[in-house]
């Protein structure tokens, strides 16, 4: 009995040790007041959005909470106003699903507020399925809407300079090369969850990249963050088996929400960082992505890809959709995020491979 009592403490020690010196992440240190700043944070209903929102009120800023759920972020408008003592958290209706949900609330924003000084493309969703324009929904959520938004709100970013753009990416943008073919709009039958959302998470990294070089000058940066492994409900809508493995797993390894956010956090409001502008950042550092996220050439052809793709561009280019000329790091015939994929997902977003 008493070795199995020195066994258990011996286990909880270690998960303590390994949880607070490599999971749970590092914490935000600036103490920068935001009063008279406007930050928008899209998916701040819930997770890290509400904690990135939260904090931002915290802090003193105007905050607009851009979400789908009418009711779930009216209670997190109360909430975050309650805990922050901050009145000016505001809700505003944005589907990134729907490119007439954005372009609408576009519209509602710059109509309604004068100033915008952050934005925060931290929304995302892993699952199956297509958006109201057709494309596969991790892409055209987790992408071409954030892309659309952005492209609509730049100018009065450049109005309120300094300003900054966050864009909430993942570790999993190293499983999967830039496969074009994989954007365009998809015939049903014909998505695969776990590589949608890894494509989409590269193409994160890549507008991050391109968006600040097309900003040089102007005193608007641009970052992408890797939150770490964060338990949230982006995968909320995968099926109970897998949710019965993943809900433990991410109970005891996972970071919470608050732990998720101060990646977002650090790039949204940290003194100094500004050299670093379309660079990747995780655990408040600045990291080297793998050569395929830092092709210029690539980020650029993506560019107006995505400008075609939403209609703010009318050309019709060129564009290479052979799947053979991309590289594909990891693959699975799944339609589905199966077991192996989440485990693979999991493995890879932790910095294991």
């Amino acid at each position: 009995m008493v070795a199995l009592i020195v066994a258990v403490a011996a286990a909880v020690s270690v998960y303590i040790f390994i949880y607070y010196n490599f999971l749970k992440g590092v914490k935000c240190k600036s103490d920068v007041s935001l009063n008279g700043r406007t930050v928008i944070v899209t998916g701040a209903n819930t997770g890290i959005g509400k904690e990135t929102a939260l904090d931002m009120a915290r802090r003193g800023a105007r905050v607009v909470l851009a979400c789908r759920s009418k009711d779930r972020a009216e209670a997190a408008v109360l909430d975050i106003r309650r805990v922050s003592d901050n009145n000016q958290v505001v809700f505003m209706h944005l589907d990134l699903a729907s490119l007439k949900s954005v372009r609408a609330f576009a519209e509602t924003f710059l109509k309604s507020e004068p100033q915008l000084h952050i934005l925060i493309n931290n929304a995302g969703v892993g699952l199956v399925g297509k958006t109201e324009d057709g494309f596969s929904m991790g892409v055209g959520v987790n992408h071409f809407g954030h892309f659309l938004l952005t492209n609509l709100l730049l100018e009065r970013l450049k109005q309120c300079v300094p300003s900054r753009v966050v864009v909430l990416a993942s570790e999993t943008y190293r499983m999967v090369g830039l496969d074009f073919s994989k954007l365009s709009r998809t015939e049903p039958g014909h998505t695969n969850g776990f590589l949608d959302y890894a494509h989409s998470k590269l193409c994160n990294v890549l507008f991050a990249r391109e968006l600040s070089n097309r900003l040089e000058g102007t005193n608007v940066t641009c970052y992408s963050v890797h939150p770490g492994v964060v338990n949230t409900e982006v995968f909320r809508h995968l099926n109970r088996w897998l949710m019965l493995i993943l809900v433990p797993v991410a109970a005891l390894l996972f970071r919470d929400p608050e732990g998720g956010a101060q990646t977002s956090i650090h790039c949204a409001v940290q003194e100094g960082i500004e050299r670093f502008s379309g660079r990747y950042f995780s655990d408040c550092r600045v990291r080297e992505v793998v050569a395929h996220a830092r092709d210029d050439a690539v980020a650029r052809k993506l560019w107006e890809f995505s400008e075609r793709m939403v209609g703010l561009s009318p050309r019709v280019s060129a564009v290479d959709l052979n799947p053979s000329s991309h590289r594909l790091l990891f693959s699975c015939p799944c339609s589905c995020l199966c077991p192996f994929q989440t485990s693979l997902m999991i493995i890879i977003i932790s910095g294991v491979l």
